[in-house]
Formats: structure tokens, sequence, C-alpha cells
């Protein structure tokens, strides 16, 4: 019986949507029946996860565990979550489980660690870098993180949160490609788009800068995990 993938989606929707086409575009298969059953809760309700983090607003937990128990009732042999901040709160959630939510942020650094690379930018929201969720797995395998400063974290922000999860395609992105810039100029080597948002925005504003995709990283430790057979196209 071939496994199945369950994604805790609505974090945000289009995120939910690019990780399920990298699944099924990074799936080597020759028809319908031979790509992956994957089971998809797009949960619009799961509470912001920077709001919950720097700002005591409403905990996503209940609503992501549901999410979670709901894919896994559906019959879900491993779960995948399409947001880097919402990692934050990977270790409340999991007991909940009887089946494993691969560790987006794990999976990342152990790619980055495959690369070689010494050090790499960060592009995430407020929540991820001030929660240190990917200084703590980066820094414990010796790799070295940048992040922007506190003005160029605003556009980062705003791409993600006035772009992305607005729809928005008229939005000045100069900032944020000065942001980019910067985090070159203190060394990076690559970046890390470390919000689900920021694939897409990638794609949506045509940014052509170097840069690891959480997302197809996910999407091929997903794949993996089904003893499927993946395309390379990370």
């Amino acid at each position: 019986m071939q496994k199945s993938i369950g994604i805790i989606g609505g974090m945000g929707a289009l995120a939910t949507c690019d990780l399920f086409k990298k699944i099924i575009d990074m799936t080597d298969a020759k028809s319908d029946q031979e790509h992956i059953h994957i089971y998809v809760d797009c949960n619009t309700n799961i509470p912001d996860r920077t709001k919950a983090i720097l700002q005591g607003g409403k905990d996503p937990v209940p609503e992501m565990v549901r999410s979670g128990v709901r894919l896994q009732s559906m019959g879900a042999d491993v779960l995948v979550m399409p947001c880097n901040t919402a990692h934050y709160f990977y270790d409340k959630i999991t007991p909940f489980f009887d089946i494993p939510l691969l560790n987006m942020l794990k999976e990342t650094a152990k790619e980055i660690k495959k690369r070689k690379i010494r050090k790499i930018g960060l592009l995430a929201t407020d929540g991820t870098i001030q929660s240190g969720v990917y200084h703590k797995a980066l820094t414990d395998i010796g790799i070295d993180l940048v992040i922007p400063s506190p003005m160029q974290q605003t556009s980062v922000m705003d791409i993600i949160y006035n772009g992305v999860k607005a729809s928005n395609r008229n939005i000045n992105i100069n900032e944020f490609y000065g942001a980019i810039d910067k985090l070159f100029e203190k060394g990076a080597e690559v970046l890390i788009l470390g919000c689900t948002e920021l694939p897409v925005a990638f794609k949506m504003f045509h940014i052509d800068r170097p840069a690891i995709d959480p997302t197809s990283v996910l999407a091929a430790a997903a794949i993996r995990f089904v003893d499927m057979p993946l395309l390379n196209r990370l």
C-alpha cells in the first residue's frame, strides 16, 4: 500500500498550494496513479504565528493540532507543515500525533550542510527571526547566519504580508532588493527563503538571487519518506 502525505496548511493559502505543487512536480511519476496520495487541510483558522510569538496573540497550537489529527484520521502516514514560523511550536504539537511531522528547519539545515555553505542570509518573518529557531538549527551544525537590520526587516515583512498574503503585485520591492543586497555585503553566500511566502514572492516578482527554498527541501523530504522516486529539482 502506497504511503500518503498530510499537509497542515493555511499558513498561508498560497504557501500551501506551493508545497502541494512542488511535491507533484518533484515526484518522478508517469501517470496519475503513480503520484502520491496527498491530504490537504488548508486551515485558515490557524491564528498568525508571528503575532502569537511576539505580541501575545491567539495561540495557534489548538488549530494546528486539530489539522494534524484530522489528516492523521484521514489516512496520512506523515505530516508536513509549510510554515517556517509555525515550527516554533513544533515540540508542543508533535505529542498529539501518532505519525511523524517532518521538521522543515532541520531538513533545510541538513541541505545547507550538504552544500558546504558556511555563511547564509536569512529572510523570514519577525517571529522566525526573533524566536531564533533558524539560528539554533544552523549554529548547531556550525553555519553562520546573517539577518537584515530592523529597518531592512520591515521590507521583508512588507513583501510577505502586503505582497503575497494580500495577493498584491503592485507593491514597491526596491527596499526588499536593498535588504537582500545588504545580506550579501555581510558575507552571505546564499539566502534562506525562511518564510513559505518568500518562494512565492520570488516567483511573483521575478527575483533572481541565489537562494535555498525550504518548501522544496520539505517537498523532497516528504517524497523520500513515502518511498517514492524523486526528481532532483532542489
